[in-house]
């Protein structure tokens, strides 16, 4: 059965996740990847998050750039991406989508901080049809990687991180 999450998501919606469960996001997400994220860490150690124009409390972050070929996922265990992870996770983001196995570091993080780690199969003519509107939100000079907030309908993903488990830990095996 597909779980329908709306977001902000609250640590309930968390808390209900298991390993393999299929959701389906309503709401904004943002995306952000190796050009973005390590910016948004840096605001978030400098206390100055507040001027990314975004509320990260409850967020979804898909590891993505926007672009009008559509979007798709990038690996999220390239070290930019899967580094900025634990930061993102303790500022409030409570989802990180994307492709591939993280280390049991990160899963480890995810778990203390109440986040988990959604897959996304790359097929961008389907994620890009559940974009209702996009919108620029910081970092416009990095062109398709900036940070952008989606509003979307349906967007599938499938839990490969939660509560510590994951579904193959990089590392590991």
């Amino acid at each position: 059965m597909v779980k329908r999450l709306f977001t902000p998501l609250k640590p309930y919606d968390i808390e209900q996740l298991k390993i393999g469960d299929q959701v389906e996001l309503y709401g904004t997400i943002y995306t952000g990847r190796d050009a973005v994220l390590p910016k948004i860490v840096r605001l978030i150690n400098e206390g100055r998050v507040d001027s990314l124009g975004a509320d990260l409390n409850g967020a979804v972050i898909f590891h993505s750039a926007v672009s009008v070929a559509g979007i798709g996922p990038t690996t999220s265990n390239k070290v930019e991406i899967e580094s900025s992870i634990p930061t993102l996770s303790a500022a409030g983001v409570k989802m990180h989508l994307g492709k591939g196995a993280l280390s049991p570091e990160t899963v480890r993080a995810l778990a203390h901080h109440g986040s988990v780690y959604a897959v996304t199969a790359p097929v961008t003519a389907l994620l890009t049809s559940k974009v209702i509107s996009r919108r620029l939100v910081a970092f416009g000079n990095e062109g398709m990687e900036a940070f952008f907030e989606l509003k979307v309908e349906g967007f599938p993903a499938i839990i490969a991180a939660a509560h510590g488990k994951s579904v193959s830990i990089r590392g590991e095996g």
